[in-house]
This record gives structure tokens, sequence and C-alpha cells, in this order.
């Protein structure tokens, strides 16, 4: 047996204000004459956070549209773009949510690598390492701190750049930046941690190293989001730690039926990666039941409206595609449903299921 060699992120700072080392930490990764791009989510635009930011010399901004999941088409943009002004950069940090976070992962790479972004959807495609990249999350629970993945949804499949050269040289956890998130976005993206656990702990491919992290992720989710009755920094100080933990137990594992049909749906109708989960996952009483009926328990606590019928005027071409993009995620479907997943889950049982969204 051949046991995977496991690429993590390099460097991990944590806590409280821990956002104020940037500077100290970006320094040495400086090339002369070459800026540092920070690519923020464009909610922070004009926002306190901004004016904290170490610019330097002819560092640039870049406010990312994340309105909509991450496209091939906007990656190559923007690497476009940097490459046309600047030729090569020192450097990106993303920060934001897990859209500007797999942004920056995606347009570190495109410096370095040829063609479209679309050309390495998928397992080890990527041949050159990226420029130098940082990750500062302002939500939990995506887990795009520490994955391998990208997600971008491409001209024909909604599928990431995995690959070792993918994960970030640098992440700065600080719980202070997820202070104001909106409500439901904060709970959207906070299942997302939840439902990785639930995936990862119920799969084929789970071993005790995908287990030790995502026992403890799932305990500080149940915590934050079933005992807690106001919400406060130690939510998110544990909410933080949730994520680098469930995003690490499928590091070494895999994600289920969920996140396989949610792809789906972000493919073709746009759905955000954190509340398409939420929908998916209020139908999935036949896989994951006890984990369904907590999640139920932790929508009604938190008083969070979960949209239904979102599928219920598509055409049969608009159900085959997403069929399409979903059966295409194997791997999310062989930890869910053992290897002879492709007779469990037939075209006709996964066009009921979205028929139920």
């Amino acid at each position: 047996m051949k046991f995977r060699n496991f690429k993590m992120v390099d460097y991990v700072v944590y806590g409280r204000g821990c956002f104020n080392q940037l500077d100290e930490i970006i320094q040495p990764h400086r090339k002369d004459g070459k800026p540092m791009v920070f690519l923020i989510d464009h909610f922070f635009e004009n926002k306190p956070l901004v004016s904290r930011i170490p610019l330097r010399h002819n560092d640039k901004i870049i406010f990312a549209d994340v309105t909509y999941e991450p496209k091939t088409s906007y990656v190559d943009q923007l690497a476009k773009s940097l490459k046309d002004e600047f030729g090569t950069i020192s450097g990106i940090i993303g920060i934001g949510g897990g859209s500007a976070m797999d942004l920056a992962k995606a347009v570190s790479l495109m410096m370095t690598n040829p063609g479209s972004s679309a050309d390495y959807q998928g397992w080890d495609l990527v041949k050159n390492p990226g420029v130098y990249k940082a990750g500062i999350p302002t939500l939990s629970g995506t887990g795009a701190e520490v994955s391998r993945t990208t997600v971008l949804t491409g001209p024909t499949k909604k599928l990431g750049m995995n690959s070792d050269f993918t994960p970030f040289n640098q992440i700065i956890l600080d719980p202070e930046l997820t202070a104001n998130a909106p409500a439901d976005q904060r709970f959207y993206t906070g299942m997302d941690c939840y439902i990785h656990c639930i995936e990862s702990l119920q799969g084929t491919y789970l071993n005790e190293f995908s287990k030790s992290y995502g026992e403890k992720a799932l305990e500080l989710c149940q915590y934050v989001f079933l005992q807690k009755d106001v919400w406060d920094a130690e939510c998110d100080d544990k909410l933080m730690m949730a994520s680098y933990a469930g995003g690490m137990s499928i590091a070494y594992s895999q994600v289920g039926v969920t996140h396989a049909v949610s792809y789906g749906l972000s493919y073709l109708l746009g759905t955000k990666h954190g509340l398409g989960n939420c929908i998916v996952m209020d139908h999935l009483e036949d896989y994951y039941p006890k984990g369904v009926a907590e999640f139920k328990k932790m929508v009604q606590k938190n008083g969070v409206n979960i949209p239904q019928g979102i599928c219920k005027n598509l055409t049969d071409d608009q159900y085959d595609k997403m069929i399409n993009v979903s059966l295409g995620m194997k791997p999310l479907w062989e930890n869910a449903l053992g290897k002879d997943w492709e007779k469990v889950m037939t075209r006709e049982k996964l066009r009921a299921l979205y028929e139920k969204l």
C-alpha cells in the first residue's frame, strides 16, 4: 500500500491581533521592484481593514468581486492584468472568505503556469510552483486556508486546481477579523465546516489522521451553533479553529454527497458554496440521518432561512448539466458511497434529489 505524502501550509500564525504582523511576515518574500498584491474581498472596500494593509512601494490592492463563485475566466483575467502591468510579482495575499482565498491561490499559480486555469481543473495537473501566497480568512468554515485545492467554475465543470503547489505558503488566523461578519453568511460558512466533518467522519476514506481533526472540528461546531446562546469572541475563536481542523480532516480524506450535489447547483445557478451546502444538506436524511437532524436543530436555533424550491423551474437540459458536474466529482462519491458508487447514485436518483431542492 502506498500512503499519500500530504503537502501542508508552510507557516501558520494564530491569535487575536496577529494580522498586525503581516508586514513583518511578508517582508522577507519581497523581490526588488516587484509588488505584493493584496486580493481583498470587495466587502471590505471603504472599510477600516483596508487602512491596515502594509503597502510598500508599488504594492497593489485589488478588490475581488466574489458575488459569485470564482470562475476560471476571472482568474485568467486577474493574472493577465498583473502580468501586463508588472511582468511578475513578489506574491499575492488573499484576504476574505473562501472565494477570495481560492482566487489568491489560483492567481498565484497562473502567474507561473501557461494557458488557462481551466487547463488545471483536476488532480495534480499543475506543473510549476506559483508565486508566494498567503491566506487571511475573514470568515470561518470553508477550510480554504489549509486546502490543497482552489475550487473554480470553468467552461464545462466546477472543479478545483488540486495540487501540491496549491496550498498557501503562509496563513494568518486572526479571529478579530471575523467579528463583524453578517450573521447569515457566518452561519452558512460555518455549516460548510460542520458538513466537512459529517462527510469526512462517515466516509470510506476515513483514517485516524482525518478522524482526529474531524472529531475536534465537529465538537467545536456543536458548541458554537448549539450550546452558545449569544455570539461572542469565544465563538469567533472556536469557529476559526474548527475551520482549520475541518479543512485538515478532509485534506487526508474527502467530502461527500452534500458537496458533490452542491457543486452542480453552483455551476448552473451560481449558488454560493456555503449556502448551497445548506440547501442540499437539508434533504440528505437518507445519507447522513444523524447529521441532518442535528443540522436542522442548528438552523432552528440560529434562526436562519434555508431556501426551498430553487430547482423547481429547471429544464431537462439544465438538470443534465448539474448532474454531469456532480457525477464528475468521483472521489467525493467514492468516499460517500464506496467503490461501487456508480451503481448506487444513478442519474435518475440524482435527478430526483435535485428536484427536492
